[in-house]
């Protein structure tokens, strides 16, 4: 059970893990999600402190690669956005799937709380695929019971306005509407660590 003694010191840690979509590849600095996030906790009261792990270009096997890096934050709650770069680059969905799979067991093992951010391709990439590569998440969420967020860049993907030229990455706009995605997964968590809410083991 987390007590209040136990955040005595230093604030509770939310990993962001993730690629480009996680680091803001293409925004100014305060506008990706785990910067937005950062600012809700503090309107909220929250007293969590956001680490932003994402990296550009990587994949679910390079994010596993550094994944006891990114551990040393000793992280209480992890925000797993991952899969994307995998999908474009046409890598293998069951190495995909075990990479997911590997993460979020090894989180767990060091008792993080995971949420993971589905993603999904186009369909040029072929129907078959696609709809493969989007069942995954959700094949992970269920073995891990995990919570999922089904698309991370649900109202975002495919509105010119929300993106950048690219139409992958989303703009400060867009970023704004990913926080909510995040948020409504994250709050009732946050609940449940907040030292304001949990009183010292008597």
């Amino acid at each position: 059970m987390l007590t209040t003694l136990a955040f005595a010191s230093d604030p509770p840690v939310i990993l962001c893990l993730g690629d480009s979509l996680t680091a803001g590849f293409g925004v100014s600095p305060g506008e990706e999600y785990p910067a937005l996030l950062q600012h809700r906790l503090q309107e909220q009261g929250f007293p969590h402190r956001v680490v932003n792990a994402g990296l550009s270009g990587d994949t679910t096997g390079g994010a596993l690669r550094r994944l006891n890096w990114s551990l040393r934050a000793k992280p209480i709650l992890a925000i797993v956005v991952l899969g994307a770069n995998d999908g474009f680059r046409g890598l293998d969905l069951e190495e995909m799937q075990r990479n997911l799979l590997q993460i979020i067991t090894t989180l767990q093992k060091a008792g993080v709380h995971v949420i993971l951010g589905g993603m999904k391709i186009p369909p040029n990439y072929g129907t078959d695929y696609a709809g493969r590569f989007q069942a995954v998440f959700s094949a992970v969420a269920q073995e891990r019971s995990v919570d999922l967020i089904p698309f991370f860049l649900e109202g975002v993907a495919g509105k010119p306005a929300l993106n950048q030229e690219d139409g992958i990455h989303p703009t400060g706009a867009g970023y704004r509407v990913v926080l909510e995605n995040v948020w409504q997964h994250l709050a009732p968590r946050l609940q449940m660590t907040d030292q304001r809410s949990i009183s010292p083991e008597k």
